[in-house]
């Protein structure tokens, strides 16, 4: 294990960061060189889930009393989906897989219960199948220690956003819209501990699946916004959906599909449709995501930010991205893009600089977004290939 981790001890480290969102559409995959006070994105790709295993994953983490075997199966099948990912982004950009010297992998998370007396999380995609197909020393399961000292084991990405984005003179809101959106508010030239971050509720999940349904299964999503466009947003139906209970509750706080999935998607549509067109449906889901997001921040930030920066999926919607910058006014909205990290691959790159801090031995969770009781080290590290010693 010893030479296998030899080489992290270098200034400048080549890591690969893995992840699959709430919408588990496939792996987001970047290569990122990372120094310090220095982050380079080298290559990005999205590797789309094929459609069964999309269903599989789905399936696992909506069903109330999933098989303990299709867990198992599951874990093993999308590790090697996880490493696949890898290995073509760095065949597709002519990388050496020999020049990578870490993997940190987020996995598909099935399930995420930050509250109560048995609070759990779990990521599937087993790390050991990555590191043995790769042969690079992985770093994975980021969630659970957090949770151990007593946070909610998510957001984990705010250490990431302070690493990219923080400024010493404007405050900025760092807007992730992926399946849920999450936020990241750093005040100008604040220190770590002053960060404030929690998940503000609906991303693209519930207009997803709105698109979904209103296409009849055409569409896994309204693409460029398109939809919602031609729809209408009906009033009442948003003022009711303002009324949702996570909406009111106070930081620190994190959710997923167990509030705002399927079930929650299709009951709305279900219920929707009776006095709504199909597209009116889609507007005001698309509504709800924008007003969510301007809401929790005048309801708990300390001052408007001066800049939103967005990314994720929500990023690519014109539609949501026009209501959102009326919504936070007179903030101005911007890409990650503009500031040098692709908006689609942030999050990847964020596990990329969380599996670099926990090498480094370095806090990577942030209690203040977690509620932890205090710092700790994310994350299990999986050796990679190393040379056996003579017997």
């Amino acid at each position: 294990m010893g030479d296998c981790l030899a080489r992290l001890r270098k200034t400048r480290l080549r890591v690969a960061g893995l992840m699959s969102g709430t919408s588990a559409d496939g792996v987001d995959a970047a290569i990122v060189d990372i120094a310090p006070g220095r982050v380079r994105v080298v290559a990005f790709a999205t590797i789309p889930y094929r459609p069964a295993l999309r269903r599989q994953v789905l399936d696992l983490a909506h069903a109330e009393t999933a098989r303990v075997d299709d867990l198992c199966r599951l874990n093993f099948a999308l590790g090697e989906v996880f490493a696949d990912a890898l290995m073509r982004l760095a065949k597709r950009n002519r990388i050496a897989l020999g020049s990578i010297d870490l993997v940190g992998s987020h996995g598909q998370t099935v399930r995420h219960l930050p509250r109560g007396r048995r609070r759990s999380t779990l990521q599937l995609g087993e790390p050991s199948v990555i590191a043995e197909r790769t042969g690079i020393p992985t770093v994975a399961d980021f969630r659970p220690r957090d949770l151990a000292a007593g946070g909610q084991g998510a957001p984990l990405v705010p250490f990431a956003d302070y690493f990219l984005f923080r400024d010493r003179r404007k405050a900025r809101a760092v807007q992730n819209i992926g399946g849920i959106a999450n936020v990241t508010f750093l005040a100008p030239g604040a220190a770590p501990e002053k960060i404030i971050a929690f998940d503000t509720g609906p991303g693209n999940m519930v207009m997803d699946r709105a698109a979904e349904r209103a296409t009849r299964g055409r569409r896994r999503f309204d693409s460029g916004g398109r939809l919602a466009r031609r729809g209408r947003v009906d009033a009442a139906l948003l003022a009711e959906l303002m009324r949702h209970p996570y909406l009111r509750r106070r930081p620190p706080k994190s959710t997923g599909r167990e509030t705002f999935g399927r079930e929650f998607a299709d009951a709305l549509y279900d219920r929707a449709r009776r006095g709504l067109a199909p597209a009116d449906i889609v507007a005001t889901a698309t509504a709800w995501t924008a007003e969510t997001i301007a809401d929790a921040y005048r309801r708990f930030l300390p001052r408007a930010p001066d800049e939103v920066i967005i990314s994720g999926g929500g990023a690519r919607n014109p539609a949501l991205v026009h209501l959102l910058a009326e919504a936070v006014a007179p903030a101005r909205v911007r890409l990650s893009d503009e500031l040098g990290v692709d908006a689609d691959a942030k999050e990847a790159v964020a596990f990329a600089i969380l599996a670099w801090a926990t090498v480094r031995g370095r806090a990577n969770n942030v209690p203040s977004a977690t509620g932890a009781k205090r710092e700790v080290v994310l994350g299990k590290i999986i050796p990679g290939v190393f040379q056996r010693r003579d017997r």
